[in-house]
């Protein structure tokens, strides 16, 4: 992991297959972990759907299954535990840090925190043809899930104040 521009991520920028990173102001302040369980609690429907046909177009090349996210709420965390799929890297109170590594790719999601600002980084390095091809669909999707989650997320915790 590096620090860039106040962001983790795998590499540089200029080093990356993929790069992205969504923010969204809050009405309140989450730390990056109650904000993992708040939008897995109920994640969009369709990621199931998406999860499954990924797994089915890619356990052939020998990626595992991955199923999707659990929902189960985790109070704490530290480096070597899992969030599901992913191996948590990092965690401090305003950064969690997630990747999930094989033979075709490494991705480093990252969750950070500041007053009421929570910004999710995705960042991923192809190592082959195979992973080059699956970001091809993934990271415009990706786009669409983040910037779903985190208007989800808004919304949600605009109406627990009320607002």
């Amino acid at each position: 992991m590096i620090l860039h521009e106040g962001l983790a991520l795998l590499k540089p920028p200029a080093e990356l297959d993929y790069f992205d990173s969504r923010s969204a102001p809050l009405p309140r302040a989450v730390s990056p972990l109650e904000a993992w369980n708040l939008m897995m609690e109920r994640p969009n429907p369709l990621l199931k759907a998406a999860f499954r046909i990924r797994d089915a177009v890619s356990a052939p090349f020998g990626v595992k299954r991955i199923g999707g996210f659990s929902g189960a709420p985790r109070t704490s965390v530290a480096a070597g535990d899992h969030l599901d799929f992913f191996l948590v890297e990092h965690q401090a109170p305003d950064l969690l840090v997630l990747t999930e590594r094989d033979k075709h790719l490494d991705v480093m999601t990252a969750l950070s925190a500041e007053g009421r600002r929570l910004t999710i980084t995705s960042s991923v390095v192809t190592h082959n043809a195979f992973g080059r091809a699956y970001m091809a669909p993934v990271g415009p999707a990706h786009k669409l899930i983040v910037g779903g989650m985190l208007r989800r997320l808004k919304r949600r915790l605009e109406a627990e104040a009320g607002g």
